[in-house]
Parts: C-alpha cells; structure tokens; sequence
C-alpha cells in the first residue's frame, strides 16, 4: 500500500507533536526519581491511558487478533478481560501496599521482605525476559506490521520503530513516556475503534458478521483446546494476571509514579474500562480479516490486522493509522526499555557495583542501558520469523511463563505467610524457572498418542502450586519471630476513596457482560 503526501504529512506532523510535547514536558528532570517515576507526581488520567499505551502494542494488533482470525476466535480476548477484573483487585489490595513502602521497582519490595539475594534474582530474571522476549517481540511484531501494509523491508522497519523510541525514552525518561503515550495511547483505540466498524461495513454489518463466525464467538473453549482451553484460563491465566498487572514493572511503574493513592487506583481503574474495547477494537478485526480475506492469508493469521487495514483503509486515513500503529509499538517499547533501564540501574547498579552512586551518575546509567537493550532488541528480532515459535503472541506468552510462577508465589506468599523466613523467597525464585522448564521439557520430550498435551497456562498453575506448598513449609520449619516491617512513605495516605470503589465495580460489571454475551 502506497502512502499518499498528505498521509505522510499526517505522520510526520503527529510524531512531531508526540517527540516535542513528551520533550518539553520533561525538560526538568534532574535525577533517578524524575528519569524512572516521573517525579512520583502523575495523576490518574495520564496513568490509565499510558498503561493502556504501554499494554496495546503490535503484539496484539499482530499476535492477538492473528489468533482471533485463527483458531482461537474471540476467545483470546480473555487475556484483557481477565486482566481488567484483575487490575481492579490489584487496586485494592497491592497497590496500596507498594505505594506505601515508597519503592523504584518491584524488586526493590523482595528485599525489603526477603533479603538482597532475593532482589538480585527477581531483577536479573525480570531484566533478561524484557530484553530476549518482549523488546524482540514488540520488535519484530511492530515491523512485520509495517512490511505487511507498506512493503518497507522487515530490518529497516524494526530499527526505525526502535530509533523513534529511543529518542524520547533516553531523554525524558518515564514523564516524556507518559505523555508520549497519552496521544499515541487515544490514537491507537481510535484507529482500532474506526477499523471495527470499517470491517463491520464490509462484512454486510452485525447480523452478518456473528452469522458468519457463530463458531469463532465464544469466550470459552472446550478442556481439550490445543491454544486456549477454559481449563487453563480458570487456572494459570489468573497467575499470569497477577504479575502482568500487579508486579510487571513496565506496567507498575505508572502505578509508583502516581502522585497518590486515589491517582494510582483511578488510573489502573481506567485502564481496566479500557480493556473492555479490546474485543471490538483488535479480536474482531482479526476475525473480520479472515472472514473476508481467509484465502489470502493462508496459514499466516499473524498478518490478519494488517492485511485488513491495507485492503480497507481509504487514503487520506492511512498515515494516521500508520502513525496508530507505530504509537501502539512505540509506546510499549518507550515502557519496556524505561522499566529495564529503572531494573538495571537501581537494582543491580546501584544495589551491587555502585552504592556510593549519585543522582547524577544513576541517569547516566540509567540512559546508556536504554541504548543497549534497544540495540540487543533489534538484533534479535529478526529471528523470530521463524515458523518455530508459533506466532508473536504464542511465543510472548509462553516463553514468559519461566518468571510468572515464582516471581507471584514470592510476593503472595510473602503476605499469605509474614513470618514466612528469607530462604523461603529466594527458593520461589530459583525454583520458577527450574518447575515451569522442567514441564516444558517434558511435554515437549513425551509423544502422547492422542496429541493432547499439558497446556503452558496449566504449567504455570501447576509450578505455582509446587513453589507455594514448599514456601509453606520452609515458614513451617524456619519461622521468622515476627513479620518483617517494611518502610513506609511519608505523607501517603492509603485510604480509598468511594469514587474508587464505584469505578472499581463499574469495570467489574461490564467484564461479566461480556462474559455472559459472549459465553
């Protein structure tokens, strides 16, 4: 698809008022606290729609809505309703706690409860999965989005997306991230909301539609399901949840950043209604691509979005979706190179070769890690063309499942079990990777007959189970004589607000709406 003037005029002019806005208003960062928490000072509108930013990327454009056109149909949306009813409970139980202790990272918590080790392995996990598996994947996705609708070749396509991210992210850090992504945040619901109903049209509108796809309309699929059987999203997805929204420091860091309680909360709240349009906006589309253009995708559902955009979007639109769908790439990008740069710097850094570091110093660093992870990202992108992963979305799921069972054992066990001693962490660290491959190994070593195997989401429940029954024990024999205290931020006041709650139970409902609808 060939770009008119006026389209490239559109995305050059919205990525000029993007870079010079996000800029400007962090133009007066001086330290570590400005560079990763925005100066602890966002308010709960920028914090929604930036989570919103940072969570939306290629990978679902591409990866989810690939799935929604393949297989697993509507279905795959339980990914973003699950984690709207969960950012919810997040927002009344884990958050205020990490808001009160005053904390960078996620890690940081682990040894306040724990001890240094524990810190280092979350850090140092937390570290590699954002660089190996999502920067690739953000990467690559983003870029094959671009060589699908526009024809620029697939490196060229990755290491401009990635250029774009870094020009921001190193400069202004987490408040340039989060403006940033309060235009590309709006602009990528629009463009999603606009190709839904353009799709609707060439589809013969509603009632055509749901005719036509009545078996990709479901949110629930049979236990046997090789991609997403119910089984697994009644188990392991909730494990999934609680880390991806309530201890992921690409997501959290909003949330620290919040200039107080209610801002984090409403902000989070927010993000959870926005995650009711992902169905409409990104699954549906995918749906309509292969309803309409089924025969040209072959088996290559990855390029369902795409190839609904190219064949559907009049000229005049197409740099503004452009501009949406390299803002959606963008902005995840922006979180997750910020976030690995806040891990590195403050938790390994800082806690282990430079304590004496200043402020000075810890930016510095701060910036130079965020130029090296992007690179890392782009060199390895291109290998994820390879049949071998299954798809953007597969892989990103799965290969994350080595950090979820341990890294939510040790936080929850933390506060299931306060007297629950040091040794008891460290071993959900170690542990996680080792239980979560041990199954992987296993089930990719055993031919069953039948075809069946353990699906990865029952992996990641079954590690949980083990890693949590072995910390009850280790508190069982070698008890703390007491809890340990953790410090406490001046001047935060953790009371929820009643306007909080509505909210909260407002996104709760229209979850199950869906849910019942689409059942």
């Amino acid at each position: 698809m060939k770009l008119s003037l006026i389209d490239l005029l559109l995305f050059i002019g919205f990525y000029a008022v993007v870079i010079g806005v996000s800029v400007w208003k962090s133009r007066r960062e001086q330290g570590s606290a400005d560079f990763f928490l925005a100066g602890r000072n966002l308010p709960w509108p920028l914090i929604g729609i930036s989570i919103v930013a940072a969570n939306i990327s290629s990978e679902q454009f591409v990866g989810m809505a690939g799935q929604g056109a393949g297989s697993v149909g509507l279905a795959v949306s339980t990914w973003q309703l699950v984690g709207a009813a969960g950012i919810v409970i997040i927002a009344f139980t884990l958050l205020p706690r990490f808001l009160r202790a005053g904390i960078y990272t996620m890690p940081e918590f682990l040894e306040y409860r724990y001890n240094g080790a524990a810190r280092g392995l979350m850090a140092l996990l937390t570290f590699v999965i954002y660089v190996v598996v999502m920067l690739a994947a953000v990467l690559y996705s983003g870029g094959l989005t671009l060589h699908t609708i526009f024809d620029v070749p697939l490196v060229p396509a990755i290491w401009t997306i990635g250029a774009i991210a870094t020009v921001y992210t190193v400069y202004g850090g987490l408040t340039a991230i989060a403006w940033a992504d309060l235009f590309q945040g709006l602009a990528l619901l629009a463009g999603g909301i606009a190709t839904f109903f353009l799709g609707l049209h060439a589809c013969g509108g509603w009632t055509a539609f749901a005719t036509a796809n009545a078996d990709k309309l479901h949110m629930f699929l049979p236990a046997d399901h090789p991609d997403l059987p119910w089984t697994g999203v009644a188990s392991g997805m909730w494990i999934v949840i609680i880390y991806y929204c309530g201890l992921n420091q690409f997501i959290v860091q909003r949330n620290l950043a919040a200039r107080s309680l209610r801002d984090g909360q409403l902000g989070v709240i927010l993000a959870g209604a926005l995650w009711l349009l992902v169905p409409f906006a990104i699954v549906m589309p995918g749906i309509m691509a292969w309803q309409l253009y089924g025969a040209q995708l072959g088996t290559q559902s990855d390029k369902a979005y795409p190839t609904l955009i190219r064949e559907l979007m009049p000229v005049g639109m197409r740099g503004l979706i452009l501009a949406a769908i390299a803002g959606a790439v963008i902005s995840t990008l922006g979180s997750l190179i910020n976030s690995a740069s806040a891990i590195f710097t403050m938790d390994i850094y800082k806690r282990w070769l430079r304590p004496a570091a200043d402020e000075r110093s810890l930016l510095w660093v701060g910036r130079a890690v965020t130029l090296v992870a992007i690179v890392m990202g782009c060199l390895s992108a291109p290998h994820l063309a390879d049949p071998r992963f299954g798809g953007v979305f597969q892989f990103i799921q799965q290969f994350q499942g080595y950090i979820w069972p341990g890294v939510v054992a040790a936080f929850v066990m933390a506060f299931v079990l306060p007297r629950a001693p040091a040794a008891a962490g460290v071993f959900a660290l170690v542990a996680g990777p080792l239980t979560y491959g041990a199954f992987q190994f296993t089930e990719k070593s055993a031919a069953r007959p039948d075809g069946h195997s353990l699906h990865f989401l029952i992996q990641v429940f079954l590690s949980f189970l083990i890693i949590a029954v072995v910390m009850a024990l280790i508190a069982w024999r070698r008890p703390l004589p007491g809890p340990r205290l953790l410090p406490e931020r001046v001047g935060m006041n953790v009371a929820t607000a009643p306007v909080v709650k509505v909210a909260g139970a407002a996104v709760l409902l229209g979850v199950l709406v869906l849910f019942v609808v689409f059942r």
